[in-house]
């Protein structure tokens, strides 16, 4: 039985109208689905072929794109986001898993290399995000798997703070804060600091 790390990156198909849909009501569904499809790309080239832990791509709602990637591929299944991670957490192989989306332009390999470290002692962790929300989470998953994503207000400035109110008796770990994209106002703040650099 494998007890190796899995890094899960949750990904959607990257179609105009079908992502980024809060950055496409400030700069337009094409170039919204541009900036994401940058985004992932970016994403799976820096993390997903280190061989510190096994790759997954958690797709939705079709996995042509993942496979195209040549990384391994799930699907994500249905619910709310909570209900998606959950579902990944119980039904991947044992040992820890950390999750991230793409949102993240400057994530790198070291940070899920910390996050995986963070997990030899904790039982969770989470990079926190600007806007209230996380950029990353994982679980030890040992002794068994908890149920932290369940009454969570996603996509708001309480997302982090009802996971974390979830892991009482947890032993939780902070990475470092992040900034996203996820509006006008982030996409231009990212800009700002340089853009996109693949």
């Amino acid at each position: 039985m494998s007890w190796a790390p899995r890094l899960v990156i949750m990904a959607r198909e990257p179609r105009a109208g079908a992502v980024k849909t809060r950055l496409a009501r400030a700069i337009g569904a094409a170039p919204a689905a541009f900036v994401y499809r940058h985004l992932l790309a970016r994403t799976v080239r820096v993390l997903a072929r280190d061989r510190r832990w096994r790759a997954v791509i958690a797709f939705t709602p079709s996995g042509a794109f993942a496979r195209r990637t040549g990384t391994a591929a799930v699907a994500q299944g249905g619910g709310d986001l909570g209900a998606r991670m959950d579902r990944l957490m119980r039904t991947l192989p044992p040992g820890p898993v950390v999750i991230v989306g793409t949102d993240i332009p400057r994530i790198s390999a070291t940070d899920v290399a910390r996050a995986f470290k963070s997990l030899g002692s904790a039982d969770a962790v989470f990079g926190p995000a600007a806007d209230g929300g996380y950029w990353l989470v994982g679980l030890r998953r040992r002794p068994r798997v908890r149920a932290i994503f369940a009454r969570v207000r996603w996509s708001s400035d309480h997302t982090l703070a009802d996971t974390v109110a979830n892991c009482t008796g947890l032993d939780v770990a902070m990475l470092d804060e992040r900034a996203d994209i996820d509006t006008g106002d982030d996409y231009r703040a990212f800009l700002a600091a340089g853009g996109l650099r693949l």
